[in-house]
């Protein structure tokens, strides 16, 4: 357990993570200097975003990302540590679960995509472990287009994953 706690502080360091709202640490580490105006996005969009934007992010064995969405999709990418799970419901309420990790033959995957507007979250699979991991998101991130989910509404959206929706908020 040591050396877990460890090898997330050396991350944290090493990386110069920061707290992020939904859980966790991050760090962005790319942003395009290309952008893509207002015009020829969604109505969803205020404005222009950057074409794409790329993050660290870690999770350890205290924390879980809440459930939140975002206007654009979003993949993410294994690093290290164990899986991740990340918990997604989609606009019509469907809900699935992504492994994403580096054992493919237990249904782990190096890659997967959220689609813009599902609800997610996610925690590492071994509550005594850390997932290290990446996002890549097009149209680029913008915290404009973050929504942070509120409990009880997003219960009243799908009271079908009311369990789910209460173990991963904060509000």
């Amino acid at each position: 357990m040591e050396a877990i706690k460890d090898n997330v502080q050396q991350l944290i360091s090493f990386y110069n993570l920061l707290p992020h709202p939904e859980g966790g640490y991050y760090r962005q580490t790319y942003k395009s200097s290309m952008s893509i105006e207002g015009q020829f996005l969604s109505s969803d969009f205020d404005g222009a975003r950057a074409v794409s934007t790329a993050i660290y992010f870690l999770l350890n064995e205290t924390n879980f990302s809440a459930f939140h969405r975002i206007k654009s999709d979003e993949l993410w990418h294994f690093y290290a540590g164990d899986a991740l799970n990340i918990y997604v419901i989609d606009v019509d309420g469907n809900f699935e679960i992504i492994r994403l990790g580096n054992n493919y033959i237990n249904g782990e995957s190096f890659q997967a995509v959220v689609k813009a507007g599902s609800w997610f979250a996610s925690a590492p699979n071994d509550n005594e472990s850390f997932s290290f991991v990446g996002c890549t998101v097009a149209p680029g991130f913008d915290f404009l287009d973050f929504e942070l989910a509120e409990r009880d509404k997003l219960i009243g959206l799908f009271p079908q994953h009311k369990n789910l929706i209460t173990s991963f908020t904060r509000i």
